[in-house]
């Protein structure tokens, strides 16, 4: 070599024939990522035309899902219109927004039997009578017919006032829509928030802004005699006929202990089985093996088919639910606790047993202090995520708020409901989530001191 900067041809044939295995590599490990990134595609191509992802697309009921999306952050007022003796009545739906006999602004009933109901600032409103409904889209009228059989939308009607089958639909956006039928007019009239969150129409407090609220919470003038109007605030709430507050909660306590308890006896149960599963614990290969296919037994059955398993023999309920996340998790807490106990250091054990202690005084003060922040710290991560898990086991019948959520899902109405337990799910996994994490944190900061 000339100079520091330099080679001549002596020094690069030397230097290829040194490191032949880098600078001679074979074409499919120079081409590698782009093999990789051709290979990806190709694969996502296929996976697209095998499962018909463009069809589903296209054929997916957007509209919908868009309706499901809006009742998660609004309500709807859900009156049919019938016509009886002449003029036009309302009955409500089993939600029960309003008290009976309400005067409800937008709703107006008048002396000639038809009845108003307005859905907007902008002049949209539908005038219903017993033999024909005007729909005023804009503050411009539409008048559709009712016939014995069939209703029939004008011939020069906009896009919001639609013939469907015998029917017409007029649609008004998110204020809602109206389906005029022969004998009747569905209307859904939508509002944001959720309708008598807080306390049903039975409640004294229903319809009190919250300062009133607080107010009578307070004062000494007794609603009930027989307690504070505080408590009757609590009982009203949690008793809200609707929204159903204390069977949620339960619900979720529920869940909660299901995920604890189930963790619990998995992290009793796995702990002593995984010093026999351990190779450098127990010296025997046979019980080692047979200890760990045991694990991998119990861990490769999903916690929801352990659900269904035991949901079938013991019937719904908590019990099944436990019994589900303790079979999983003792074998996933197992297999993690024997691959932690075969890295331990053996220093601290060949300390121990140098001064002639017993293989459990052994394990006791050589191996125990070494991986119980570890044990510890994985029960913990695995109690979080039962947290989640206890929701989807609890859908199929093991109890806890799942099952609720998923009743609430069968009505196809109460989307606000699902929403409203989905958000507690979220809180309490986080609250749990950030539990978890500073717990192991502070075990792993210990350890590490």
């Amino acid at each position: 070599m000339s100079n520091g900067l330099t080679m001549d041809a002596g020094d690069r044939a030397r230097l290829k024939a040194t490191h032949a295995a880098v600078l001679h590599k074979p074409w499919w490990q120079r081409w590698a990522l782009l093999i990789g990134l051709v290979v990806t595609v190709l694969y996502l191509g296929f996976c697209y035309a095998f499962f018909n992802v463009g069809p589903a697309f296209e054929n997916g009921k957007w509209d919908r899902a868009a309706l499901y999306l809006q009742d998660w952050y609004s309500w709807r007022a859900q009156p049919r219109l019938k016509v009886a003796d002449g003029k036009v009545t309302a009955t409500w739906s089993s939600r029960g927004q309003y008290p009976r006999d309400a005067r409800i602004d937008w709703l107006t009933p008048h002396e000639d039997g038809s009845m108003t109901v307005i859905f907007g600032g902008a002049g949209d409103r539908l005038e219903v009578t017993p033999n024909l409904v005007v729909a005023y889209v804009g503050s411009v009228p539409h008048e559709i017919a009712i016939g014995t059989d069939s209703v029939t939308a004008p011939a020069d009607a906009p896009r919001a006032v639609q013939q469907d089958g015998s029917k017409v639909i007029v649609d008004y956006g998110f204020a809602g829509q109206a389906e005029v039928r022969t004998n009747q007019v569905y209307v859904q009239r939508r509002f944001l928030g959720w309708a008598n969150f807080w306390f049903d129409t039975h409640s004294a407090y229903w319809g009190r802004n919250p300062l009133e609220v607080i107010q009578l919470m307070f004062s000494t003038e007794r609603i009930d005699p027989a307690r504070s109007n505080f408590d009757t605030a609590v009982k009203d709430f949690l008793g809200n006929g609707v929204w159903q507050h204390g069977d949620i909660l339960s619900k979720l306590l529920q869940t909660l202990v299901m995920a604890f308890v189930g963790t619990l006896l998995a992290t009793l149960f796995a702990f002593p089985l995984a010093f026999i599963a351990a190779r450098n614990i127990t010296r025997s290969r046979p019980v080692n093996w047979v200890m760990k296919r045991g694990f991998d037994f119990l861990r490769s059955i999903d916690m929801l088919i352990w659900a269904l398993f035991f949901t079938r023999g013991f019937g719904p309920g908590p019990i099944p639910g436990i019994a589900a996340i303790f079979f999983t998790d003792a074998g996933a807490l197992g297999k993690v606790y024997a691959e932690a106990l075969e890295n331990v250091d053996d220093r601290q054990r060949e300390g121990v047993k140098s001064v002639g202690a017993s293989p459990t005084v052994v394990n006791r003060f050589g191996v125990v202090p070494q991986v119980l922040p570890v044990f510890i710290s994985q029960s913990l991560y695995f109690w979080e995520s039962n947290t989640r898990s206890a929701t989807v086991i609890g859908a199929v019948g093991a109890g806890g708020i799942g099952l609720k959520l998923l009743e609430a899902m069968g009505t196809n109405s109460d989307w606000d409901k699902v929403a409203y337990m989905v958000l507690l799910i979220l809180m309490v996994v986080f609250v749990f989530d950030n539990l978890s994490n500073a717990l192991r944190s502070r075990l792993i900061g210990q350890r590490g001191h």
